[in-house]
């Protein structure tokens, strides 16, 4: 392309340079020079052309392309194209707007530069054409060319190229909506496969003759609803023809269906046209490319997943054989409308809806047009679940075409009209911005452009001229947010409407209806839930409209759990109680964080939702800065005594006190489950191990206090200030270890040293008289939960005297201290009561559990053989010993003495070692060597992972357990919580195998010493 410009005066040369920058030019310098180019010359001083390059997408490229076709064309040629561009309106504006829009498009006229006489005609058959007339005009493309013995696919890439060049005039030039581009883009691909499969059939012949084969179009193509650039999804089903076997006919097919793929997707001069994808077959990938029609049948009766159904929804005939098309698609779609009855029906659709969110790569979520928030999937997931709800009973409902079956669903009362107005503009906003996008390169993406140049090229194409690109960057996030909005509003509203007999605003939809939406969203009880709901959200009251503000969302975050019913019943009580309070539906409607986090809470097990519903005022820590952080034990001892110290009596105090356990407890427990929630994937392993420390600790600190607290409280009633004796607390087990769990017991040790004066039996009768009397406080019916205190592990176990004195303790540990207790006083550590006396407790036994040289051979092997007869004769008959949590393969038992012994063996040289926490104990031994890293890191994935099971289980259950729940909802509760996808439990167990299988293979070598 050459250029030759002429002298100009400075004057007219800043005036012409004013002039195209008035046009929209970024490069007048450049544009100018283009001007000036000798194919140009018969026009370069006619406005009327630059009035036609400014009104363009991107002037520069415009012009640009136009010189470089100029230049493509013969003489005589050129002057027609250039009289023709300035006296036929027509061409211009379409030629012009390509060339403005499309690189690709401007590269393919100038590979064939008689193409833009296909732009000329403006016939009202050219401005809407369908299949027919696209079938025509590639079978002249391809056939119609003189001596043309044989097709060759790259003359189908040039036709198809085209036929695209009309469509993407029509398009930018207004001529065609989104929905009419769509149309013909899928008609374009429809006639393109059909004159791909003449070609593979007049290839081979001898295979066209042994079977019949249809081609059914799927995804977009099949909803009439396609890309610019789009894989075009299709699935083959063939029959054999009179006198072929049927093996040989699907082999014929198949061959057939491979070659007709090719003639599509293969790379020739002409490049590509767009691949066939076949991968929405049966079995996808992995299943045969072709099958008859009665083993698709068979498959989707027996084997097919919810997605497979929801795909088919846009199933129609395409190419090959007609009758069998139709016949294809009449047999599937009654099963179609039945998927929404499956069991699994809503955890396979939220398991899809999540899938999407988590491919997407980190760096292109803001920027997703598609697949992102806000996005076109957000439509067109909200429209196919509403119509698979509905649908089953409404025929309206059933259109392919998003827009088409939105449409269908306003008209039927499902969605509100304003609502599925808003939500048709946003989807053409953001499909159009699609379209766009695809056509300047013709490659296929879904990303916006980041580039200034492009974001401007695109805002003009999409007629944005006063500060585009910024317009651009408002409106796609105005619609986006829409399309967020809408998408949770389609579902819920609706339902409110239904119950709460609004006049005004929003769908009516019937109870019928509402209780079927509810059905199909995962509610298992939905008349009890329309009920809550009519209770929640009837009437005229400013609470009822808070509710019905909120109630959508909430709805959502109920039905994205394993219990919605739970949920919904939970808030309802909770509402109930707090209806009067008029800080609690503020702090839901303005405190977005407190809203979702109530609803994960009330929905997400028993255990929290009990503790909120004892006190809901604690509702506000959901919403408060750092509300859900655990306090420390300092603090909350502080709290506990001085609660204690202003009631009346020891029953008192110790409610008090057991009222701060309670809400500690739930603060722990929210925290917890908000956090575990809705993990994308399985949390990393430093993640878990942390979480489990901070719920240990918290639990640990928090059960300390409280037996200050109860100390205190016994102390004070009977003796005053002064008790005749100083009395220490020594947590033991996982209390001792700062590792409790929600159902944890607390196992204790009580010790006594009677005051300098005082009476030794008074002393230890005092001392026996408070020990007994903090028992029975803590334990006394109440509406919190219990606080158990065991005292087993005391010397000679519950045939021992409850309390001892430390120098008891030291007489008995002298002379008759078994193996078995010198463990156990390894997680030994005060908790309340004197710390003087605690710390010299922790120095009589610190020998004992940490013996000099270690542990001698005998006392090995008598651990080794406790430790095998607990597993044979304290495992629960008819456990599984593959998913006990404590006393199972791998878990928490084998884990600890695993740690213990090496504990026994090496701390009196390591002290690192000298810890009563399992994990830090673990470390400690992997860095002095005891452990290999694998198998610390082995050992440790499993103790925690048997740790969080069981924090699962008392969450989701409300009571204490060591096994997996056999209740499927529990059991899917418990999956969330540890990270898994609603269908998952199955996963979720093998997992669990696996981990504590490898953890028992570590055990067998460094406990057991099994080589």
């Amino acid at each position: 392309m050459t250029a030759h410009p002429a002298p100009q005066h400075p004057g007219r040369r800043s005036s012409a340079f004013s002039r195209l920058l008035r046009y929209g030019f970024t490069d007048p310098s450049a544009a100018g020079r283009l001007l000036q180019a000798p194919e140009l010359a018969a026009v370069r001083d006619d406005s009327v052309l630059l009035e036609a390059l400014g009104a363009t997408a991107d002037p520069d490229l415009a012009l640009t392309a136009l010189v470089r076709l100029a230049e493509a064309q013969d003489e005589d040629e050129r002057q027609t194209l250039l009289s023709t561009l300035i006296t036929a309106k027509p061409l211009r504006d379409r030629l012009l707007g390509v060339l403005g829009a499309s690189e690709a498009l401007g590269d393919h006229l100038v590979r064939h530069p008689r193409d833009w006489h296909s732009l000329v005609t403006y016939e009202a058959a050219d401005l809407h054409p369908a299949t027919p007339e696209f079938e025509a005009a590639l079978a002249e493309g391809v056939w119609g060319e003189p001596g043309r013995e044989r097709p060759r696919p790259d003359a189908l890439r040039a036709a198809y190229r085209r036929c695209l060049l009309g469509i993407a005039a029509r398009d930018v030039c207004g001529t065609t909506d989104l929905a009419e581009t769509a149309a013909e883009l899928a008609d374009l691909a429809t006639a393109t496969v059909r004159a791909a499969l003449v070609i593979a059939a007049e290839e081979q012949p001898t295979d066209a003759a042994a079977c019949r084969l249809a081609v059914i179009a799927m995804g977009k193509c099949g909803g009439r609803e396609l890309n610019y650039v789009s894989d075009v999804d299709v699935i083959f089903v063939a029959e054999a023809r009179d006198g072929t076997e049927e093996p040989k006919a699907l082999q014929a097919a198949t061959r057939l269906a491979g070659r007709m793929m090719r003639v599509c997707s293969d790379v020739t001069a002409e490049g590509t046209i767009w691949p066939v994808d076949a991968n929405l077959r049966p079995e996808g990938r992995n299943g045969p490319l072709v099958r008859t029609l009665n083993s698709h049948l068979a498959y989707y009766e027996r084997w097919s997943k919810t997605w497979e159904f929801q795909a088919l929804l846009k199933a129609r005939p395409m190419a090959g054989d007609a009758e069998l098309g139709k016949e294809y698609v009449a047999a599937v779609t009654p099963l179609v409308w039945q998927v929404s009855e499956r069991e699994n029906f809503v955890s396979d659709v939220r398991q899809m809806r999540r899938r999407v969110v988590e491919n997407i790569p980190a760096a292109q979520v803001d920027r997703e047009l598609k697949l992102g928030p806000g996005g076109l999937r957000d439509v067109e997931f909200a429209v196919q679940l509403l119509q698979l709800v509905h649908g089953r009973s409404d025929a309206t409902l059933h259109s392919p075409t998003t827009l088409d079956a939105l449409s269908a669903l306003a008209a039927g009362g499902y969605v509100g009209r304003e609502d599925a107005k808003a939500l048709d503009a946003a989807y053409c906003f953001l499909r159009t911005l699609e379209h766009r996008i695809q056509l300047y390169k013709m490659r296929r993406t879904h990303l916006m452009p980041e580039d200034e140049p492009d974001l401007r090229r695109l805002a003009r194409s999409m007629g944005m001229r006063t500060e585009p690109v910024e317009t651009l960057r408002k409106e796609w996030k105005w619609h986006a947010r829409e399309v967020r909005r809408l998408h949770e509003k389609l579902f819920y509203r609706p339902l409110l409407d239904a119950v709460a007999h609004l006049e005004a605003g929003g769908t009516r939809l019937s109870a019928k209806a509402a209780g079927q939406r509810l059905e199909a969203l995962g509610y298992a009880d939905p008349v009890a839930a329309l009920r809550h709901l009519e209770a929640l959200a009837s009437g005229v009251t400013r609470k009822a409209a808070i509710q019905r503000t909120l109630l959508p969302v909430l709805l959502a975050w109920f039905a994205d759990s394993a219990d919605p019913d739970a949920g919904l019943l939970n808030f309802r009580k909770v509402s109930d109680a707090l209806g009067k309070t008029p800080w609690y539906l503020r702090l839901l409607r303005d405190e977005g964080a407190a809203a979702e986090n109530l609803a994960r809470v009330l929905s997400a097990g028993r255990l929290a939702p009990d503790l909120l519903l004892r006190a809901p005022e604690a509702v506000a820590l959901l919403g408060a800065k750092d509300g859900l952080q655990p306090r420390g034990r300092a603090a909350l001892e502080q709290e506990v005594l001085a609660a204690v110290g202003r009631a009346e009596n020891a029953e008192q105090a110790v409610a008090a006190a057991r009222g701060v356990r309670r809400r500690e407890l739930f603060r722990t427990a929210a925290a917890d489950l908000i956090g575990a929630y809705g993990t994308d994937g399985h949390p990393a392993e430093q993640d878990r191990g942390h979480a489990a420390d901070v719920i240990g600790g918290a639990v640990s600190d928090l059960t300390a206090a409280t037996i200050a607290g109860a100390l205190r409280a016994a102390v004070r009633d009977q003796w005053g200030d002064t008790l005749p004796t100083r009395f220490t607390v020594i947590g033991m087990g996982r209390f001792g270890g700062h590792e409790l769990g929600y159902g944890s017991d607390a196992d204790v040790l009580f010790v006594h040293e009677p005051r300098e004066g005082a009476d030794e039996q008074e002393a230890a009768k005092a001392a026996h008289a408070v020990a007994n009397e903090m028992r029975r406080l803590l334990q006394l019916p109440s509406s919190d939960p219990p606080l158990p205190i065991d005292a087993d592990l005391r010397p000679e176990g519950k045939t021992g005297p409850l309390v001892r004195t430390l120098s008891s303790y030291a007489a008995y540990y002298r002379r008759w201290s078994l193996v078995w207790e010198a463990q156990a006083l390894l997680r030994a550590e005060p908790v309340a009561g004197d710390a003087e006396l605690g710390e010299r407790f922790i120095e009589l036994v610190d020998p004992l559990r940490y013996p000099v040289e270690g542990l001698g051979e005998d006392a090995v092997r008598e651990i080794r053989r406790l430790k095998a007869r607990m597993e044979t004769e304290r495992l629960p008959r008819g456990a599984d010993p593959t998913t006990h949590t404590k006393l199972g393969r791998g878990g928490l038992s084998d884990v600890e003495w695993t740690v213990q012994l090496l504990q026994m063996q090496h701390a009196w040289a390591e002290p690192g070692l000298r810890t009563t926490r399992t994990r830090t104990a673990l470390a400690a031994a992997r860095d002095a060597g005891l452990l290999a890293t694998e198998d610390a890191q082995i050992l440790d994935e499993a103790w925690v992972l048997a740790s969080r099971v069981r924090n699962a289980v008392m969450l989701v259950r409300g009571r204490p357990g060591d096994t997996f729940p056999s209740d499927a909802r529990e059991l899917a509760a418990v999956g969330r919580y540890l990270g898994y996808e609603e269908g998952h439990v199955g996963e979720m167990l093998d997992d669990y195998r696996r981990t504590t299988r490898r953890a028992r293979a570590v055990v067998e070598t460094i406990f057991y010493g099994a080589s």
